[in-house]
């Protein structure tokens, strides 16, 4: 999975605010209904941590996992703004390597992290691993870019600007791994008036619903629904992106051993 080593600077400032306000608000509300309270929360591949703090910053107590040093060194930067007691537990790791020190309520992943996990049997293992760190009951909700959107994007060239960057995407998709690799040329301005350019690749697998169903169920969830970006009803099918909600059954026997506390 890429690590956003040159890309994580400038990640917030070429990624529109409010796009991670309403899926912040959206997730809020499906936890709000959950029948029992939810606290703690996972959010896997956090990136940045904006969504990790919005949610923070409305009483969940976060984690927030991901396997890019530089992106959460902006999560940690991010969090400093808000109450000490509010601040998220930041972890360095990949998502089929995940280990928390206890179990979670609900676990969220967004603005298609899990296209990131490229291979089956990695794919296999993050879902595991997730399965694992839930309460039983627990709900994980998280979106994926669709087959239709990055196929659409093959030989496609996209570009971001801020006041001080400038982002050029090239995508190439491959039918025969199902992987849409995007080539990222970003030009930082240096306070002299000259610009750096630097180079980094990052690949996204396209995961077909049925896929994902599968990978679900041998986790071992259930109730699984998958749903049109930030709505309730049926994906379309020229959805660009899907949510998929699942949980873990009550009475499940698959559950983490927590760290025993020391008296010492």
């Amino acid at each position: 999975m890429s690590r956003y080593q040159s890309l994580a600077g400038a990640y917030d400032a070429l990624i529109a605010d409010g796009a991670h306000r309403k899926r912040a608000a959206y997730l809020h509300r499906l936890l709000q209904k959950e029948p029992q309270r939810v606290e703690t929360v996972l959010d896997l591949g956090c990136g940045t941590g904006t969504v990790t703090c919005l949610l923070a910053a409305l009483g969940y107590r976060m984690i927030g996992a991901d396997l890019s040093e530089e992106m959460l060194t902006e999560a940690a930067r991010k969090a400093e703004a808000l109450p000490e007691d509010r601040r998220p537990l930041l972890i360095c790791q990949s998502m089929n390597h995940l280990r928390l020190a206890e179990p979670v309520d609900a676990a969220v992943s967004t603005l298609d992290a899990l296209n990131y996990v490229t291979g089956d049997a990695a794919m296999r293992e993050t879902l595991r691993r997730v399965f694992k760190w839930l309460r039983p009951g627990g709900l994980f909700v998280f979106d994926v870019n669709t087959p239709y959107k990055l196929r659409r994007m093959d030989g496609e060239v996209y570009t971001d600007e801020s006041e001080d960057s400038f982002c050029v995407w090239r995508t190439a998709f491959s039918e025969k791994t199902k992987v849409c690799t995007y080539g990222v040329d970003l030009f930082s301005l240096r306070p002299d008036g000259a610009w750096d350019r630097a180079w980094e690749e990052h690949r996204e697998r396209a995961w077909e619903e049925d896929e994902l169903r599968l990978l679900l169920e041998a986790a071992g969830f259930r109730d699984i629904h998958v749903t049109g970006d930030l709505r309730q009803s049926a994906p379309r099918p020229d959805e660009d992106r899907v949510i998929f909600r699942c949980r873990k059954p009550e009475g499940s026997q698959k559950q983490p051993q927590t760290r025993k506390r020391s008296n010492a």
